[in-house]
């Protein structure tokens, strides 16, 4: 199943509760953002840039463990265009985040404006 789903846009959760209970696979489509201005402001939002900081990685990277923090049939397919684009991508999956984290990742999440 695909759906848009990304930090500020959790509409389709109800949707990956369901493929959860069922054992589908969940693939969120643009996992970082709607692409263009929207997606940068979304990677620009402090809270998120603040906990890149305090877990040495970057807002990204952020974004993404959270969408694989959430459960275990999220496929993530980000669009990457360059080799270090990858790794950087391919890293989030390392990222650990703390009950802090996901804490301050659980309250209403929006772009800047």
């Amino acid at each position: 199943m695909q759906n848009l789903f990304n930090l500020a846009d959790q509409r389709a959760l109800d949707v990956l509760t369901e493929c959860t209970a069922r054992g589908i696979a969940f693939v969120p489509f643009c996992p970082l953002g709607l692409p263009g201005e929207a997606h940068h402001q979304l990677l620009g939002n402090p809270v998120l840039g603040a906990l890149a900081l305090r877990l040495h990685a970057s807002p990204a990277q952020v974004a993404l463990a959270w969408l694989l923090d959430l459960a275990p049939n999220i496929l993530l397919i980000p669009g990457t265009r360059t080799r270090a684009h990858l790794a950087e991508n391919l890293a989030a999956a390392s990222l650990h985040l703390d009950d802090s984290a996901r804490a301050e990742l659980a309250r209403p999440f929006t772009t800047m404006a």
